[in-house]
C-alpha cells in the first residue's frame, strides 16, 4: 500500500506520460469566502466555471463566516456535478484536483480542502494546493480567444475585499510583494463607504454604477500619505463618515440628493490612491507591464484609468475578463495546470491556511 506521505513521488511516476502529451483535465475548487465554485480546465482552457453565490449575507450587510461554511457544504456537491456536466467529462477522466488552500475564511476553506482531498484520494489522482492571491494574478494565463498574457517580469495589483497588494511577478511561481495595505483592503473601503450611504451589500458595484453618472470632482476627499508602496484606507473611510455626518446635519436629504456625485468623488479618490502607488512602482522597477486581479478589478473606473495609462504613460495593461475578476475556480484551475506540468503535488497531510502569504 502506498503511504499518504509518499503519494507525490508516486504521482510523478504515474502521470509523466499525460504531462508530456498535454492531455490534462483539472477539476478546480474555490471556497475561500462566500462563493462556492468549481471549474474544469483542459490544459489551459476553461471548459466550465460554475459559481454559486450565497445571497444570505445580504441581509447582514457582510459575510457571516459560520453561514458561509454551512452554505459551502450545501453547494459543493451540486456545483462540482454541474462543472463536470458542462465540461462533458466523467470524473474518471480527471488528471488532478486543484483547490484553494488559503488565504480566506477558515470554515469555508476547510469545506473545499476536505472535499478536494477526499475526491483526489478516491480517484487516486494528484492533489494540488493553490494560493488564492496567486490565482488572481495567474488568471491572465487562462487561454482565451483574443487575449494575450503578460510577459515576465510584470507588476500585478491585486485588489479585492480582503487584499490590496502590488506584486512583482518574475515567473509563475516567483512573486514578491512590493507593497500592501496596512489596514483595510480597497474592496472593504468601497463596501463600507456604500454602507455609510445606505446602499445594500455588496455595495462596491453600486458605488461604481452611481459614479458613472456623477461628478468625480464634486467633493474632494483626502488621500492618505503612506510611505513606500503600501496603502491605507481606514483614514479615508473616517473622512467620508465625518463628511456625511456633517452634511446630513445640515440637510437630511443630502445623500439621496447627491448620491451620484458622492459616489463619483469616493471612487475618484480611491482610484487616485491606487494609481499613485502603481506609478511609483513603475518608477522604482522600470517595469511597464501592469496586470490587475481580484474583485475590484471589475470596477469601471480603475479599468478606464489603466487603459488611459497605456496612452499617456506608455504602459501595457492587462485586464481580466469579468468572470475571472471575482472569486472563481477557473483561476484556481490554471494554477493547478501550471503546477501539474511541474509536478508540484501535495499530499493528504495538507491543511487549509486562513493566512497564507503570497510568495
Amino acid at each position: 500500500m502506498i503511504g499518504l506521505y509518499v503519494l507525490p513521488l508516486y504521482y510523478q511516476f504515474l502521470f509523466q506520460t499525460s504531462v508530456e502529451h498535454q492531455n490534462i483535465y483539472i477539476l478546480a475548487i474555490e471556497s475561500s469566502c462566500d462563493d462556492t465554485s468549481a471549474a474544469v480546465l483542459y490544459n489551459d482552457k476553461t471548459l466550465s466555471n460554475i459559481v454559486a453565490t450565497q445571497k444570505i449575507h445580504e441581509e447582514y450587510g457582510g459575510v457571516v463566516p459560520e453561514l458561509a461554511s454551512r452554505a459551502h457544504q450545501q453547494n459543493i456537491v451540486p456545483v462540482v456535478h454541474q462543472a463536470l456536466a458542462k465540461a462533458n467529462i466523467d470524473k474518471k477522466q480527471l488528471s488532478a484536483i486543484a483547490f484553494t488552500r488559503g488565504p480566506g475564511l477558515m470554515g469555508s476553506l476547510l469545506v473545499g480542502t476536505s472535499f478536494a482531498k477526499s475526491l483526489a484520494l478516491g480517484l487516486s489522482i494528484p492533489l494540488i494546493e493553490v494560493n488564492h492571491m496567486q490565482a488572481h494574478i495567474l488568471a491572465h494565463f487562462i487561454k482565451e480567444e483574443g487575449t494575450t498574457p503578460p510577459q515576465f517580469p510584470f507588476l500585478a495589483m491585486t485588489i479585492s475585499g480582503g487584499h490590496t497588494q502590488i506584486v512583482l511577478v518574475r515567473s509563475y511561481f516567483e512573486m514578491e510583494i512590493l507593497g500592501e495595505t496596512l489596514d483595510d483592503a480597497v474592496g472593504e473601503a468601497f463596501d463600507k463607504s456604500a454602507k455609510l450611504l445606505g446602499l445594500p451589500y455588496p455595495g462596491g458595484p453600486l458605488v461604481d454604477a452611481n459614479a458613472r453618472k456623477g461628478n468625480p470632482l464634486a467633493f474632494p476627499f483626502p488621500r492618505p500619505k503612506v510611505a513606500g508602496l503600501n496603502f491605507s484606507f481606514s483614514g479615508l473611510k473616517t473622512s467620508i463618515l465625518y463628511f456625511i455626518q456633517k452634511q446630513t446635519a445640515k440637510n437630511p436629504d443630502f445623500v439621496s440628493e447627491h448620491m451620484e456625485d458622492i459616489c463619483a468623488s469616493i471612487q475618484y479618490t480611491i482610484i487616485g490612491i491606487l494609481m499613485d502607488k502603481l506609478k511609483k512602482a513603475v518608477q522604482q522597477t522600470g517595469i511597464q507591464q501592469i496586470a490587475i486581479g481580484g474583485g475590484v478589478s471589475a470596477n469601471s473606473g480603475i479599468r478606464k484609468a489603466l487603459q488611459e495609462a497605456e496612452q499617456t504613460l506608455g504602459w501595457t495593461t492587462y485586464l481580466p475578463k469579468f468572470e475571472y475578476c471575482t472569486d472563481n475556480a477557473a483561476m484556481i484551475g490554471i494554477v493547478g495546470y501550471l503546477k501539474y506540468k511541474e509536478e508540484k503535488f501535495s499530499d493528504q497531510a495538507i491543511t487549509a491556511k486562513a493566512r497564507y502569504i503570497l510568495g
